[in-house]
């Protein structure tokens, strides 16, 4: 009979290479090796959420009680400015509106999370978390989260106001689709579907700030969460993400040693050019320029 550890006593217990071959075919799903990083956590997804049963969704419900304001190419620096000032204005005087504006930043492997509310005629509200082998998409998210939560908390708020530069992270919130920053988006849309059906006319609105505006609500979030600067305290546990990152840099790094520096490699490949004619690198940020379009893992890909 195979020995579940044998020669294998230097691994982890839980590793792959601790699999006995009667195990192995019976293993269902995506598994990651966990024999250099025992503290790996997998990605988190609940398909049976309330919030994610068709009919009682968020987007079925209250479909029109949040929006997205985005920044494009079609408006200018100075346009993007100036709507953003003309809201905060606009808002200023009424209490029930919150303006919540979140940014993150990411140092030796340690996400700082920072979230600024204002609410006319009241103290201004912070929030500071630090996340540790988080991705910045996950920590942007995290981020958005506590300032949602913050914000629908308080008593006589109607309208909540997001401001951030990572606006694709926000989307992912009414994203129905499995995906591994479930665990924030259900806390959310927890926090939304409490906070909506408290009254008809409560709303969220999301805006886009792009760092290079130097908006100045959001340049005080950005140099705050910047400034920050921690050091991880081991043993900490890794994202879904950041494990895969670790990964496909490894990976890359082998097939970059191995194959693309390589006089052997022939002459007979061709390489992948984007939009101005640079070579295209496997990847892993946010899908990939490439790699996206493959069904399998970026790791199987490369």
């Amino acid at each position: 009979m195979d020995s579940p550890f044998g020669s294998n006593k230097h691994h982890h217990p839980s590793s792959l290479r601790c699999f006995t071959e009667r195990q192995k075919p019976k293993i269902k799903g995506y598994l990651i090796d966990v024999n250099n990083r025992s503290y790996g956590v997998v990605s988190s997804s609940s398909p049976l959420h309330p919030e994610f049963s068709p009919g009682s969704r968020i987007i079925d419900t209250f479909s029109n009680r949040f929006s997205f304001n985005l920044s494009n190419k079609e408006k200018n620096d100075k346009n993007c400015l100036h709507q953003l000032d003309s809201m905060v204005i606009e808002l200023s005087s009424m209490t029930s509106t919150a303006i919540t504006v979140t940014d993150t930043s990411i140092k030796n492997n340690i996400a700082t999370a920072i979230s600024h509310t204002h609410i006319p005629n009241r103290p201004l509200s912070k929030t500071c978390h630090h996340l540790a082998f988080v991705m910045s998409t996950e920590a942007e998210l995290f981020a958005i989260r506590c300032g949602i939560n913050q914000a629908s908390s308080i008593d006589n708020i109607s309208k909540i106001i997001i401001v951030t530069n990572s606006i694709h992270a926000a989307r992912k919130i009414f994203n129905i689709l499995p995906h591994p920053y479930q665990i924030h988006t259900t806390a959310i849309l927890e926090d939304l579907h409490t906070f909506f059906s408290k009254n008809s006319i409560n709303s969220i609105e999301f805006w886009e700030s792009p760092s290079c505006l130097n908006w100045h609500l959001h340049k005080t979030v950005d140099h705050e969460s910047k400034s920050s600067n921690h050091t991880p305290i081991f043993p900490c546990k890794t994202s879904w993400d950041y494990s895969k990152k670790t990964k496909c840099d490894d990976i890359c790094q082998n097939w970059k040693m191995t194959f693309q520096v390589s006089d052997g490699k022939g002459r007979h490949f061709l390489n992948l050019l984007n939009d101005n004619f640079n070579e295209i690198e496997p990847s892993y940020a946010k899908g990939g320029p490439w790699l996206q379009l493959f069904e399998h893992s970026n790791s199987l890909c490369v």
